[in-house]
């Protein structure tokens, strides 16, 4: 039960799910919510996260103008912003990174759920799991929201659906799960063994192969910040340029644990 937000502030939420109900616009009640939903851990939230197809949020975000809320659109290239009053809804359709936007396997597997007293959807767990594991940034770090979600969803996760969205990024999957480890040492069966045995041994290869040839920083992938100065002074190639670069044309070895050949990338 939520009692740090007033009485209006949660009317405006409430408000905003029930416009966009009743419109038919797709919709996912993420965030704090969700994570409420899979895990009975309430953290305080200052605004509402909705996540939406990206022509949903242009139909949305038009629909909450029309009724007299407040509006910004394209904010950093993948969210629209919603005020009534003060109080804030993100209407979300990508991801600052680009790795993990909005796709059709948000809505093939959402959950139903009630929230703020509304029948709606949140998202997988896993897509949970999969976009907050890129967020490590120097004031904000969900690290503890992932080992609370693994330790209580974990037993009913989708494992390999999960590998595959992490793709050529197995290493930040492999990250958290050893983060999972060191909290939970009485629960490590809830990760698969087949799945730690499979990134135990790309991690072993990714050590056989050395570096890569290019000095990237991909640190930019998690923390667009606190990697600038690798860009702007170090002389690293932007890490999260090459990165969308790369996902034009997918090379299978990445995807299969590699690089592009022993070394990386030419």
């Amino acid at each position: 039960m939520e009692v740090r937000r007033s009485v209006a502030e949660l009317g405006a939420r409430t408000y905003a799910i029930q416009l966009l109900s009743d419109a038919g616009i797709p919709f996912l009640v993420g965030g704090a919510y969700a994570f409420a939903h899979y895990t009975g851990i309430y953290r305080d939230t200052k605004d509402l996260d909705l996540f939406l197809h990206k022509e949903d949020a242009d139909r949305a975000i038009s629909l909450l103008s029309r009724n007299e809320w407040r509006t910004e659109h394209d904010v950093h290239g993948w969210l629209h912003k919603a005020f009534w009053e003060d109080f804030l809804v993100d209407l979300i359709f990508g991801s600052g990174n680009g790795i993990t936007a909005i796709d059709e396997a948000w809505f093939a597997h959402a959950v139903p759920a009630r929230v703020l007293g509304c029948e709606c959807r949140v998202p997988p767990a896993e897509e949970i799991f999969w976009s907050k594991a890129f967020v490590l940034e120097r004031e904000r770090f969900d690290g503890h929201e992932l080992t609370h979600l693994l330790l209580k969803m974990g037993p009913t996760f989708d494992w390999q659906r999960l590998l595959h969205r992490f793709d050529r990024y197995w290493e930040v999957l492999l990250s958290h799960l050893l983060f999972f480890r060191f909290a939970y040492p009485s629960d490590r069966a809830i990760v698969p063994d087949w799945l730690m045995t499979e990134l135990l041994s790309r991690a072993e290869n990714s050590v056989e192969q050395g570096n890569w040839s290019q000095r990237v920083c991909r640190g930019r992938l998690i923390s667009p910040v606190s990697y600038r100065v690798d860009v702007d002074e170090w002389g690293y190639q932007d890490g999260q340029t090459w990165d969308a670069r790369e996902r034009g044309s997918p090379d299978p070895s990445l995807s299969s644990g590699g690089v592009p050949d022993s070394h990386g990338p030419h």
